[in-house]
């Protein structure tokens, strides 16, 4: 019984408000069925089809959607029928997108997993609505918003001359790593400094080693390294 109350992707809302993404999920899996045919006009396919169509649509509706169109057998009709009812999300969802993908930002970001997918969440809006965001445009709205501080990293990137965004991104994210990895071995342990003694270790002839130096200006001066290490590991990485 559980595989007949099962969803093979979320039911159209009866606000219309998933309508576009319901659309795209309805359509692979009914072309995966063999079944694509039957939600189009004037289509040629057999009533057992049609009947397997219909079903499949009406399982993925909400309960108040399957109430008002329980006497609708046909899925070409049910599927012109929604569309006619939900197709306006587009002029909703499209200036949403447009705006946000007007004012995304790299340096808005705490990371590039972050912008990387507020990337795929605009862009695959966009499509939705029939807007095709190229690599191109996604390449260049990177290049273009990395941080004042970065520019010198900004112009080393372009000269590589990706293709692909997600080549670019790729390389932003094993430079992020690196960093990462960088920042904690520098906390733990400062550029050029011995290891830090262990507190309350004695050596080997009784006597007890030193105490890490905690004065605050000593860290501060270990930072003012980090920052400089980093940066000339990262421009290393990206030649």
């Amino acid at each position: 019984m559980s595989n007949l109350t099962k969803l093979e992707f979320a039911a159209l809302d009866i606000t219309g408000k998933n309508y576009l993404s319901w659309v795209l999920d309805a359509e692979i899996h009914l072309d995966a069925k063999d079944l694509g045919d039957t939600i189009k006009e004037g289509n040629k396919a057999t009533s057992q089809n049609k009947a397997k169509a219909m079903i499949f649509l009406r399982h993925h509706l909400h309960e108040g959607l399957k109430i008002e169109y329980l006497t609708v057998k046909d899925p070409q009709v049910l599927w012109s029928n929604l569309k006619e009812r939900y197709d306006h999300q587009k002029t909703v969802i499209l200036p949403k997108a447009r705006y946000d993908w007007l004012h995304l930002r790299l340096q808005d970001f705490k990371s590039v997993s972050e912008y990387n997918s507020a990337m795929f969440r605009i862009t695959s809006q966009l499509k939705l609505c029939g807007e095709k965001i190229t690599d191109a445009e996604m390449l260049e709205k990177t290049y273009t918003t990395f941080h004042a501080n970065n520019v010198v990293l900004q112009t080393q990137y372009r000269e590589k001359e990706f293709k692909k965004y997600s080549e670019l991104i790729s390389c932003l994210l094993v430079a992020e790593q690196n960093n990462e990895l960088l920042m904690k071995n520098h906390e733990s342990r400062p550029t050029g400094s011995a290891p830090f003694p262990e507190a309350n270790a004695t050596s080997h002839n009784g006597k007890e080693k030193y105490h890490a130096n905690n004065n605050i200006s000593h860290l501060q001066e270990c930072r003012m390294q980090q920052r400089i290490y980093v940066i000339s590991h990262v421009e290393q990485a990206i030649r």
